[in-house]
């Protein structure tokens, strides 16, 4: 059969247009043009499946790279009719995200029956087939329609439009007899009733009309794709976010859980709320101590920590004594005020084994369980093999497994082979993902079914001993260690450790890592998180030999040239520009009475009153290596002077051209900085405010863009960003294009100049908070600073008259309530500031609620709720206070 494709494009010289079929940028077809606008062509389609969908991208080309291509999860499509229908004759427009992308996500639209397109008789001479996207109508219980004036489309009756049908979410189609239809007509879509047909709403707009182009027998034409709006208001919702870790009942086991998760999901929903966001769910179980407590941190992106497994939905121990025992430490445990990692996984996991020795070789050979396993059977083997070899090993770092520390398929397949008598400690590992597969999707369906979004977390980096590091190291940049220059939560930047990602690889299979790990998470999650997705622009990449973040640059990045640095006025001096500066002054203002004991140890004379850190200690892990054990107050002072006179430097050699570089980030309060003269200190804040501010925004942009289309099309769900910190101005531009929500935080306002951001000035597409797990609650913030706090009394809330010393349940209310009545599509608020509104049930203590410090880097992630779920279902005046409040700002 014969396919013509016409679009209307304006490229520009050496540009061409293509039809990328299936996704198949190497199997594209060829457009020609003779205006440079006005681009057509036809191909020759074979196939034996006359039923057979169509998908299609249109691409703009140089040679043959695409360079930029239609964005959008829902591709143009069209369905093959009946053997008679030998040409199909298409008109197209370039498509951008629909408007209102979010309308389209699975967070927005319950999983429903699609429909085959309507087929007409065998010896219909030529068709008419209309295409539309119009989201949300099975939330409503309606089907879209056409109604016109001519007899085929109802001739305007509210009762006889001509119903289309959804052949893929959200996608409308409608074949018409070509010879039913006068030459030109008028019609609307409508939205019809969808068990009685009737029409329910018109599209509020001046009917469209339709010339029928002269057809040959067995021609299709399909008209442009039309977007189609009903007058809908715009939906905002409400929310709550908190660890999953922190959620207590009376039936938990020292820690949140999936069943626990239900509970949670249904008290968010009696309350009005729509949404429930968590942190990151992942196994970190790497060392089995409480520093695997991190949740950023995971040793696969693929499986789920085992302490979120529900025991309550697995078998009681047979032996009654050992139940009764079990019974008595989880009651000990879920009576604790913040969480025991160590000890709540022990007991979790001798429970589960228990329970595999019940039920292990029945639930394994179950179809059910065959079918997960076929599934994810390429990461869930290396997972369980890793696990495995962690224990033996005593340790996740591959690096010591000896026969298994390079990643080996082959070998590995043999070691978790069911004839190998290590299996069962193979298979306890599979066992234990199918059931916290099991539960999390029973919760995630439960939360579709009460209307709740259930928000998922990506982090933006791995354990570098985790299975990925393992498998795949191909894909990141292991002499690395990513984290985050300077912000508002550590003044010496942060250091996370993880590896950082090698894009150019990751390109070549257009980003597939990524794709199925955005995959994974859809199969839970409607909506997610990108944790720091300033990342995919680029990320702050530190070297292995720095504790903290201060000598790290952004990767990629435009290094500069000594040329280019002196074309500001800088006289660029290597020897005194890239090494630490450390003089008398610094030694004797910086250590005091120990300024002797640092020359004698750190430090060697060079000349005058300047020195040199000795080789054994001229980097900051050396320096962590020799302070290794001392924990006392001097010594970690001194270790922090320490890396403070390592990092006192001007400018940061690049990583791979190691003649180009990069301005030290926040050098103006250093000493080396203060060395300057005044003309050379204007020169090089010039300089770096080009560099950090200017440089970079188209570069990083077009980074962004490779990325970022690719990965957040290739799911539904709807699509968050974590925006924050040192955001260059190209962040909104990609954002906003990619109708990505930004989030937005009052006491970090993004607009230059204000303390406090306006909520009223908040984007649509955004999640607004009142803080995140990185900050102190609303309560910890109010009593922080005292003057910052008077200021937002006056200024934001109006008030006069003595500040109160704590937030009283009346302020936290307030805040909330402006938050609510936000702009922003999602407001999703920490569950503890939720609870601040009454001063009866928060808890007395608003400094243990704080989930996280990030400026410590050895934090232990555990705090709980104050109260169980079911105290908390006790207290309907709270549940109707809540529900009160996002009802007057129109979050139903």
């Amino acid at each position: 059969m014969k396919l013509t494709f016409r679009i209307r494009y304006r490229t520009v010289w050496g540009e061409n247009l293509r039809i990328i079929l299936n996704e198949e940028e190497n199997n594209s077809i060829p457009l020609t043009t003779r205006d440079g606008v006005i681009w057509q062509n036809s191909y020759e389609y074979f196939t034996t499946d006359i039923e057979k969908v169509i998908t299609y991208r249109y691409g703009v080309f140089r040679g043959e790279t695409c360079v930029r291509k239609e964005f959008g999860a829902i591709p143009h499509s069209f369905y093959l009719g009946n053997a008679q229908q030998t040409h199909y004759i298409l008109d197209d427009c370039w498509r951008e995200l629909p408007a209102d992308f979010h309308r389209y996500s699975s967070a927005f639209n319950l999983p429903h029956p699609l429909s085959r397109p309507n087929k007409l008789p065998d010896g219909v001479g030529s068709c008419v087939t209309f295409r539309a996207l119009c989201p949300g109508l099975s939330h409503k219980k309606q089907a879209l329609a056409i109604s016109g004036s001519c007899n085929a489309l109802g001739n305007w009756d509210w009762f006889r439009p001509i119903r289309m049908q959804e052949v893929a979410p959200n996608v409308w189609h409608l074949t018409l007899d070509a010879s039913s239809l006068p030459p030109s007509f008028e019609y609307k879509f409508v939205a019809v009733n969808a068990e009685t047909g009737a029409v329910e709403e018109w599209e509020g707009r001046p009917n469209r009309t339709f010339h029928i182009q002269p057809l040959m027998r067995g021609e299709t034409y399909l008209p442009m794709e039309t977007e189609v709006f009903f007058n809908l208001p715009p939906r905002k919702i409400a929310g709550c976010a908190i660890p999953l870790f922190s959620i207590r009942s009376e039936g938990s086991c020292g820690t949140g859980d999936f069943g626990d998760l239900k509970s949670f999901i249904d008290w968010a929903a009696d309350t009005g709320q729509q949404a429930v966001q968590l942190l990151p769910i992942n196994d970190t179980s790497g060392n089995g101590g409480w520093m695997d407590s991190y949740p950023y941190s995971a040793i696969s992106i693929y499986a789920f920590h085992p302490m979120y497994i529900d025991l309550r939905q697995l078998p009681e121990p047979e032996d009654k004594e050992e139940a009764q025992l079990f019974e008595t430490e989880r009651r000990k445990l879920n009576a604790q005020p913040l969480l025991d990692y160590e000890a709540v996984n022990k007991l979790k996991l001798a429970y589960l084994r228990t329970a595999f020795r019940q039920e292990g070789d029945e639930v394994l050979s179950s179809e059910e369980f065959l079918s997960f396993f076929a599934h994810n059977e390429s990461w869930l083997q290396p997972y369980a093999a890793f696990c495995y070899l962690r224990d033996l090993n005593h340790t996740p770092d591959f690096h010591q497994w000896s026969k298994y520390q390079t990643y080996d398929a082959v070998e590995i397949a043999k070691l978790c082979n069911p004839e190998n008598e290590v299996y069962p400690k193979i298979a306890f590992h599979y066992y234990i993902q199918y059931q916290l597969h099991k539960q999390l999707l029973d919760a995630a369906s439960h939360a579709r079914q009460r209307g709740v979004i259930l928000k998922g977390d990506i982090p933006i980096g791995i354990s570098r001993c985790s299975v990925e590091a393992w498998t795949e190291p191909y894909y990141f940049n292991m002499n690395g260690q990513a984290g985050a220059p300077p912000d508002a939560f550590s003044t010496n930047g942060q250091n996370w450790g993880f590896p950082t990602y090698n894009w150019e690889v990751m390109e070549k299979d257009n980003y597939l890592w990524w794709r199925k790990r955005f995959a994974k998470m859809a199969e839970y999650f409607t909506a997610y998180r990108i944790d720091h997705i300033l990342g995919f622009f680029r990320i702050w990449e530190i070297p292995t030999h720095s504790v903290h973040g201060l000598l790290g640059h952004f990767i990629p990045a435009l290094p500069m040239s000594e040329e280019e640095i002196r074309s500001f006025g800088l006289n660029f001096r290597k020897d005194f520009m890239t090494r630490p500066f450390i003089c008398d002054y610094m030694l004797n203002t910086m250590f005091g009475d120990r300024s002797d004991e640092v020359r004698q140890t750190f430090v060697r004379h060079l000349h005058h009153d300047l020195y040199a850190m000795r080789p054994e200690f001229d980097t900051q892990r050396k320096v962590e290596a020799y302070f290794a054990g001392k924990n006392d107050e001097e010594s970690l002072k001194m270790k922090e002077g320490l890396y403070s006179l390592i990092s006192d430097v001007l400018f940061v050699p690049d990583r791979d051209h190691p003649e180009l570089y990069h301005p030290r980030i926040c050098v103006q309060n250093d000493f080396i900085f203060k060395q300057l003269s005044g003309k050379e200190q204007e020169a090089f804040n010039h300089l770096y405010n080009h560099y950090y501010y200017q440089r970079h925004n188209e570069f990083w942009y077009q980074e962004a863009m490779k990325k970022l289309p690719v990965l957040t099309q290739s799911t539904p769900m709807l699509v968050c960003g974590e925006d924050l910190g040192m955001v260059p101005e190209c962040v909104a531009w990609v954002m906003e294009r990619l109708q990505i929500l930004s989030l937005e935080i009052q006491r970090m306002p993004k607009a230059f100049g204000l303390e406090f951001g306006r909520l009223c000035d908040y984007p649509f597409h955004s999640v607004c908070s009142t803080g995140t797990h990185d900050m102190s609650t609303l309560r910890g913030w109010w009593e922080e600073d005292p003057a910052v706090t008077e200021r937002f009394y006056r200024q934001e809330l109006g008030c006069w008259g003595e500040v109160p010393r704590q937030a009283s349940g009346w302020i936290c209310k307030e805040i909330i309530r402006r938050h609510l009545n936000s702009p922003s599509l999602l407001c999703i608020l920490p569950w503890q500031d939720w609870m601040a509104i009454d001063e009866k049930l928060r808890n007395p203590d608003a400094a243990a609620e704080r989930i996280n410090i990030p400026a410590n880097p050895h934090h232990y992630w555990r705090w709980r709720m104050h109260l169980t779920l079911e105290e908390l279902a006790e207290h309907k005046d709270l549940s109707s206070e809540i529900r009160t409040l996002i009802q007057e700002a129109g979050r139903e």
